[in-house]
């Protein structure tokens, strides 16, 4: 039964509440409804990539809030040289700051949960000093990357879903992704086995570094302005819960890609849920609480075994 639990819990939990809300929510199936909730979780479906390679490798990334926020002053600060510029120069950034998280951990020896939480600071810290208040853009191309849509699905949408195929190939299909789990394993066990094991972590954290600098432009072109002050904030948290209820445990060596999505999409209707029923934000993050025990007892049971 904790096995079942673990595999499909989180699809069981999402249709569970699809349904009451299909029976109790009112114009919970229109299609504007369908595609304000895709909008919001898209962000949090982009940066739980990364981070579900992070966690895989038994590690954390805690700075990924911190790069949208930089990645949103780098925007609004390139933006004059063209859209493309600015994406580029932010995802630039991104990795920069991967790479620094990754080789804290992997070359130096800090514990992730340390380092990330040394960047979250002084990235959030960086970002507010090169824009330290709201800006607001009319660039064409910025503003239709977050707002325009293909055959009726918000590009926003599109980009998070090929995201999700790209990372889902990259772990069954790669060399890489066996490596990424291999030494979530056993770390000791790979780097005896002659595995890249130091190469392989910071590229893992590049790759989560991209990822949220992504999500950050994505998020400014939908918000219409960069805010480095408040764009992210707390959204690691969002993003370790979608991994973990997702059924990948905090002790690596498993990566579960889809899954991840559907704990993203699970928060998401979660929070709208309480939303439409009148209910506090208190309840949301009392009843996130719940199911992010929940989940991490189901994987420890796991690794019991």
């Amino acid at each position: 039964m904790t096995r079942w639990i673990r595999d499909y819990g989180v699809y069981a939990a999402v249709l569970a509440l699809l349904v009451f809300n299909v029976l109790f929510t009112p114009y919970f199936l229109d299609a504007a409804n369908f595609r304000t909730q895709l909008v919001q979780v898209s962000p949090i479906v982009i940066i739980s990539l990364g981070m579900a390679l992070v966690i895989g490798t038994k590690g954390i990334d805690l700075s990924v809030g911190s790069v949208m926020a930089m990645a949103a002053a780098l925007t609004a600060l390139y933006l004059g040289y063209g859209a493309a510029v600015a994406l580029v120069v932010a995802l630039i950034g991104g990795a920069v700051a991967g790479a620094a998280g990754g080789t804290l951990v992997a070359y130096v020896g800090i514990q992730p949960i340390v380092a990330t939480l040394a960047l979250l600071v002084g990235v959030r810290g960086l970002a507010n000093v090169l824009v330290p208040q709201l800006v607001e853009f009319r660039n064409p191309d910025l503003i239709a990357l977050g707002s325009s849509s293909l055959f009726g699905v918000p590009l926003i949408v599109i980009i998070a879903g090929v995201l999700t195929l790209v990372v889902a190939f990259l772990v069954r299909r790669t060399t890489f992704g066996r490596q990424v789990v291999a030494i979530g394993g056993n770390r000791a066990a790979s780097e005896l086995s002659g595995l890249p094991v130091k190469r392989v972590l910071v590229l893992v954290y590049v790759i989560s570094g991209l990822l949220a600098a992504l999500a950050g432009v994505l998020a400014t072109a939908r918000l219409q302005a960069s805010d480095p002050t408040s764009l992210g904030m707390f959204i690691e948290l969002s993003a370790i819960t979608a991994v973990v209820v997702g059924g990948t445990p905090l002790s690596g060596g498993r990566i579960r890609v889809a899954s991840t999505v559907m704990g993203a999409l699970l928060m998401q209707l979660l929070s709208a849920t309480l939303i439409k029923h009148n209910l506090p934000q208190s309840w949301t993050q009392m009843v996130q609480a719940v199911i992010i025990l929940a989940a991490v007892y189901v994987t420890r049971e796991r690794a019991r075994r």
